[in-house]
């Protein structure tokens, strides 16, 4: 038997990097992406490295007292071993800390998978389905003449998908939506996303106020809890609901599916437990003719180069992806992941095809988890929800 691909060692790191400025939302505001980062040593000497999102003090202790331990000794192809091992230490009535934790682990795994093989991941999954990724301009700005102008700039660096943040107050949504489409012009993909912010009556309301400005899709209208809500909605509704919240793991994206609460849903490794569970997660969603797009959560390089192996590889992965990678004033990679043209270039390279910088690594390692959840600006704030 070849030991070459056994787990004989695992470090992590916590890094915090700063974005270039900071971006609210309804549910609070964000100066920096904390992350997990991990790294695994095999017994035949290959690296392989994984992100994770580590915006809660539980992520670490979940890593080090569980999947850890869980993880050395296993082959870095026991994927589906680790992640049954994992709920079955009782982690399956814990979904939420388990997934981030362990997707880490997991994600370097296939890198030193792919780095065995001298393969890319996309190249193991299948092959790639598209060899360039569409990402969407994602703008955080809640100011009508403010928002025009970031819009036109993207606009001029070729992004033909946007993003906004709603969910903040009824009239200044509907102005922003109003002064989006207007500079954008008719052409341009324009998504909103009230983070869970509505009522189900605020929505009705609120989706026929936005029905003229042919939206792509309303991301996560209703709390993540009301998937039933969100079927109703979705009936009712002349614009296109795209859950994400709601369908984090393999299970809740079957339930949104079978309930018809969902047109889009927008996988994460990060929250369904790893690649391969995004990867079912795609296909079932291919299955049921839904599209899929990736949720941002504050992705580094790692999980950028990630994101677009993933997909290269779901056919159904039509849609541009979130994210604010470009927002980091730096990244923990030895050369960022360029956009261009509204694009982003699937990598070649083996595993995730892109090296990481144990330099910035350390220059970017904090033990200190800085919460993304509540807004320092307003000490008496948080985020009521469903908040009108």
């Amino acid at each position: 038997m070849d030991h070459a691909f056994d787990i004989t060692a695992i470090r992590h790191w916590i890094v915090h990097v700063p974005l270039s400025s900071a971006i609210s939302w309804s549910s609070g505001k964000r100066t920096g992406s904390t992350r997990l980062i991990c790294e695994v040593t095999t017994r035949g000497g290959i690296k392989g490295y994984g992100e994770t999102i580590c915006l809660l003090d539980f992520v670490p202790v979940v890593f080090e007292k569980l999947v850890v331990p869980t993880g050395l000794g296993r082959k870095v192809t026991d994927v589906e071993q680790l992640t049954r091992a994992a709920e079955g230490a009782g982690y399956y009535h814990h979904k939420r800390a388990l997934v981030f934790a362990l997707s880490a682990l997991e994600m370097a795994m296939w890198d030193a998978r792919g780095k065995y093989a001298d393969m890319p991941l996309h190249e193991m999954w299948g092959g790639a389905y598209r060899s360039e990724i569409e990402i969407c301009a994602y703008v955080y700005i809640s100011d009508p003449e403010k928002v025009a102008e970031e819009l036109i700039g993207y606009r001029d660096q070729g992004f033909r998908s946007f993003k906004l943040k709603v969910g903040l107050d009824p009239e200044q949504d509907i102005a922003l939506v109003r002064k989006a489409r207007e500079v954008l012009g008719p052409s341009a993909n324009l998504r909103v996303d009230p983070n869970g912010a509505w009522t189900p009556a605020m929505a009705k309301r609120m989706m026929a106020r936005l029905a003229p400005y042919d939206l792509q899709y309303l991301e996560q209208p209703l709390p993540v809890e009301d998937i039933a809500g969100a079927a109703l909605l979705r009936a009712a509704s002349p614009v296109p609901i795209c859950i994400d919240e709601g369908a984090y793991t393999l299970q809740e994206t079957m339930t949104a599916i079978r309930m018809g609460a969902a047109d889009v849903i927008l996988v994460d490794p990060h929250e369904t437990g790893g690649l391969w569970s995004c990867l079912k997660a795609g296909a079932v969603c291919e299955a049921a003719g839904i599209h899929v797009g990736m949720h941002s959560g504050g992705e580094l390089g790692l999980t950028q180069a990630a994101y677009l192996h993933l997909a290269a590889s779901m056919p159904n992965a039509k849609i541009a992806l979130d994210t604010i990678y470009q927002h980091h004033a730096d990244d923990i990679l030895k050369d960022r992941i360029v956009f261009e043209n509204g694009h982003a270039a699937v990598p070649t390279g083996p595993g995730l095809g892109v090296e990481v910088d144990l330099d910035k690594i350390a220059a970017y390692e904090t033990d200190t988890i800085t919460s993304a959840y509540l807004n320092p600006d307003k000490p008496d704030w948080f985020a009521e929800k469903p908040a009108f």
